[in-house]
């Protein structure tokens, strides 16, 4: 029964009542639909419930609108809310970046390899370092500058320049910029951003030669949803590696982006493979 081609991905959340799992996967079954993988979680503690199923049709001319229409007056009765994404979607993604390059690399590598399977139609930065590797790849580069003064206008062009390429997930992938609030808000559950494991206890510049001070034994990275919380969104993915005497500041640093740009990959694909559910401050994450 299984199949070549990409599946349908169906999502869903609601309270925590008896029925849940049988009211989804009942509605698949009657509607012709191969269930291949399938994932759920209720938390106690938020007492809701969470599904993620991947399947696919198994006669000619599924209809998404149909099967909505069909399974609303079902997901009403349990207060769900669900989606479902087609096998071609490719979300349309925007990176920005200041002057580091590895997490860039990095996501241009796969998107062109295809290990995203996403659309990257623009990167924004606050310096112009990076444009020839947005030029490689033939994307649109917009070097907007920023100082404290400055920093509504440019985040209002950042907002436009969003809505124009119509993003759906925004990456911060090494963008050295603290977000406005207002801006936060705007990115609230559509942005992911990475940092280095070594806050908050080594602070401001210079962070690895700081840590290699004190003789670390871990360097990590975390990646996370941004919010108003500077670094404090809710936890998508985390890497960790150890180091040991024999890490000079340089090795500590190479370590750490290696780190870095694997665990931004990670969340990144969690979020575009629809893994990922917030709840509250935190996330449920089905891994593959």
């Amino acid at each position: 029964m299984k199949s070549k081609l990409k599946p349908w991905i169906f999502t869903a959340s609601c309270p925590s009542v008896l029925g849940t799992v049988d009211v989804v996967t009942r509605y698949m079954a009657e509607y012709g639909n191969y269930v291949e993988d399938i994932h759920s979680y209720d938390d106690r503690a938020a007492d809701r419930f969470f599904i993620r199923i991947e399947f696919h049709p198994q006669f000619e001319g599924f209809s998404a609108d149909e099967f909505n229409t069909g399974f609303s007056p079902r997901a009403e009765e349990f207060e769900m809310e669900w989606s479902l994404t087609p096998p071609e979607h490719r979300p349309r993604v925007a990176i920005l970046v200041s002057k580091y390059d590895h997490c860039l690399n990095d996501l241009l590598y796969r998107h062109r390899t295809g290990q995203l399977n996403i659309e990257v139609p623009v990167i924004i930065s606050n310096h112009p370092d990076l444009k020839h590797l947005a030029e490689w790849h033939d994307i649109p580069y917009y070097h907007l500058p920023i100082t404290p003064d400055t920093k509504p206008e440019q985040e209002a062009q950042i907002v436009k320049l969003l809505e124009e390429y119509d993003i759906e997930l925004v990456v911060l992938a090494r963008y050295m910029q603290v977000l406005s609030a207002d801006l936060c808000s705007y990115l609230d559950g559509k942005a992911i951003n990475i940092h280095h494991s070594l806050l908050p206890g080594f602070k401001g510049a210079r962070p690895y030669h700081q840590a290699w001070e004190k003789g670390v034994k871990m360097v990590g990275a975390t990646a996370h949803y941004v919010n108003n919380g500077l670094d404090e969104g809710p936890i998508i993915a985390q890497g960790l590696q150890q180091v040991d005497h024999a890490h000079y500041p340089e090795d500590l640093i190479a370590k750490g982006q290696d780190v870095e740009r694997i665990t931004l990959m990670n969340a990144v694909r969690c979020h575009i493979e629809k893994r990922v559910f917030l709840c509250g401050s935190r996330t449920v994450v089905f891994s593959k």
